[in-house]
């Protein structure tokens, strides 16, 4: 079997024997009526658990709408249109109308990256700003000690939207949702409290009850109130296929649930070796958004087995807090203490990284110095096929390979 997987601008390809090949995940086939723009319309129109958002809001109200920063594959640009029309319907001026890109922890915007996210129409009739954690309204504090701290343009609107898109995440759970509150329009100190709780064994991609991630989440986003919201399901060329709308639990759910049968493959067993790919640039630029992906290939992999981890790095780790812990750590059993002892953002990756350490060895494929690879807890390699012969030669030739060419999206699960 010759399988070609993305690598940067390219690919890369690796020849599997046949008796050793267990099968490619990939996402699975669903139907669907509508989709782009056309899909949003509709979900607007048949709201989950909610009366219309047209039915929501009232002239005289401040809406703040709440959307994802630039980090973040979620197409504001084609939502916003029908959510406008929405508000507009319903006797809202643009003047009562601000879209907030919620920033979590991230940089700033520059104005034509504002206008890009917003879409033409959006960025020209109504206010778009970054939330801004160093202006929030302390609305409360979660019973497991997460404070609400929340942007004010957001915490003193008077009715909030939020939009996003919904994909597996490594310890929430999935994206969409509340998330667009927490993390999104909070400050880092709020986030940090949050986000402590990924070392917690409940806390996995494609999880939701009884994870303390996603629980204290929703809990924040309970204190803050959310009115509505609009989120969407992207396939792997980020088209919107799938749009949810209405009440924030119940219309989530409902994408999740079509998340899973898009993206969750069910695989007889776990392979001893596993071979996976962010499908190349611009997903494999940086060792930290590459992370998704191995994270996600940890449940196809046996305990002791082997995942070859294949991206270009090409600009290299890709955060600077990621990047200290993953090359000043003494071993990654360390770097789990430390998150466990003082949660650092950037460190978290590092840490989730360190998890799959535990139970797995990883080859890493990649334009990195193979001695700063190395430094790392890696083994690296420049081919596919190198590592393949060598993760062959070390876990034996009867054993099984599964092949991940998009691990960030697709979530294997074990058949009962």
């Amino acid at each position: 079997m010759k399988i070609e997987l993305g690598f940067g601008n390219g690919t890369q390809t690796v020849d599997v024997p046949c008796a050793n090949y267990a099968g490619t995940l990939k996402a699975n086939p669903v139907s669907t009526d509508l989709t782009g723009e056309d899909e949003v319309k509709r979900a607007l129109r048949e709201p989950i658990g909610s009366p219309r958002l047209r039915d929501i809001v009232k002239p005289g109200e401040k809406i703040a709408v709440i959307t994802s920063d630039i980090t973040r594959p979620c197409p504001t640009w084609s939502i916003m249109p029908a959510v406008l029309d929405e508000l507009y319907s319903a006797g809202i001026p643009a003047d009562d109308i601000t879209l907030v890109f919620a920033l979590g922890s991230h940089r700033k915007h520059t104005e034509e990256e504002k206008k890009h996210l917003a879409g033409e129409r959006a960025y020209r009739e109504i206010k778009c700003t970054d939330s801004d954690p160093d202006d929030c309204v302390s609305l409360g504090t979660t019973k497991r000690g997460t404070p609400v701290d929340i942007t004010r343009t957001v915490a003193e609107a008077d009715r909030r939207i939020c939009l996003g898109n919904i994909e597996y995440h490594y310890f929430a759970g999935y994206s969409g949702g509340a998330k667009a509150i927490m993390p999104g329009a909070s400050t880092p100190e709020a986030i940090q409290m949050n986000h402590r709780f990924m070392v917690e064994d409940t806390s996995y991609a494609g999880r939701l009850e009884g994870n303390p991630v996603r629980e204290d989440i929703e809990e924040a986003a309970g204190i803050t109130g959310v009115d509505f919201i609009l989120n969407v399901v992207l396939d792997e060329d980020k088209n919107i296929i799938k749009a949810v709308a209405g009440d924030v639990t119940k219309a989530h759910r409902e994408g999740c649930r079509f998340l899973d049968g898009l993206y969750r493959v069910t695989i007889p067993e776990r392979a001893d070796i596993v071979i996976v790919s962010q499908g190349g640039a611009p997903k494999d630029l940086n060792l930290y958004q590459l992370q998704k992906a191995l994270d996600n290939s940890r449940h196809a992999v046996k305990k002791g087995g082997t995942i070859i981890l294949i991206g270009s790095c090409r600009e290299g780790l890709g955060n600077k807090v990621f990047e200290e812990w993953m090359t000043k750590s003494a071993s990654p059993e360390s770097m789990i203490t430390r998150i466990r002892e003082d949660f650092v953002l950037g460190g978290h990756k590092a840490a989730a990284i360190a998890m799959v350490m535990q139970n797995a060895e990883i080859y890493l494929v990649s334009e990195l110095d193979p001695a700063f690879a190395e430094s790392m807890f890696f083994k690296p390699f420049s081919t596919v096929q190198e590592a393949f012969e060598a993760a062959l030669a070390c876990r034996g030739d009867d054993a099984k390979v599964l092949v991940m060419p998009h691990g960030g999206s697709v979530l294997p699960t074990e058949a009962k």
